[in-house]
């Protein structure tokens, strides 16, 4: 005889994938290296308390390169004329022209991440002609898009606004 087999009620269910879940977030561990400032956020080795970081991860650039490798060279007579063409193959292989790199941005801590503020975003970027859409103060995809169409030509690709471009965009003020 096989022994019953338990299966949770459905009352009991929500309870257990709860408890399930809270178990899971216990193991989350932060990335080997990566330091917490005071507040508890991650930030890079070194950096004053108080700031808030992200990191941003750029893909690697990958080239398909193609060449022509001589598998028969050409058979010649005594007299130099070409009795039988060299003969070729192609070979194509995937070459990494720039590794994956990650870096450490700083941004605005999430405090000062206001729907006020991200309005102020949203106008500083219509008024460059890179937004578009309604200033509601919510960071959605089209706010992001154009915060990255804004830092792209700066060298960051990125949709997170980081600090350099908040000044930059004259929202918050320079340190002196």
């Amino acid at each position: 005889m096989t022994p019953p087999i338990f299966l949770p009620s459905r009352r009991l269910a929500p309870a257990l994938l709860l408890a399930m879940l809270a178990a899971l977030t216990a193991c989350v561990q932060p990335h080997p290296g990566n330091e917490t400032s005071r507040a508890g956020r991650y930030a890079p080795p070194g950096a004053p308390p108080g700031t808030c970081w992200s990191t941003h991860t750029s893909p690697a650039v990958i080239e398909t390169v193609t060449s022509q490798v001589l598998t028969e060279p050409a058979q010649l007579d005594a007299s130099g004329q070409v009795i039988r063409p060299a003969t070729f193959r192609t070979e194509t292989r995937q070459e990494i022209v720039q590794p994956r790199q990650e870096q450490w941005i700083e941004i605005p801590c999430p405090e000062m991440m206001t729907p006020d503020f991200i309005r102020t975003i949203q106008r500083a970027l219509t008024a460059r002609g890179l937004y578009r859409g309604p200033v509601h103060g919510q960071m959605d995809a089209a706010t992001r898009k154009a915060v990255q169409r804004f830092q792209a030509p700066l060298g960051l690709d990125s949709g997170t606004l980081t600090l350099a471009s908040a000044r930059k965009l004259g929202l918050i003020a320079v340190a002196g």
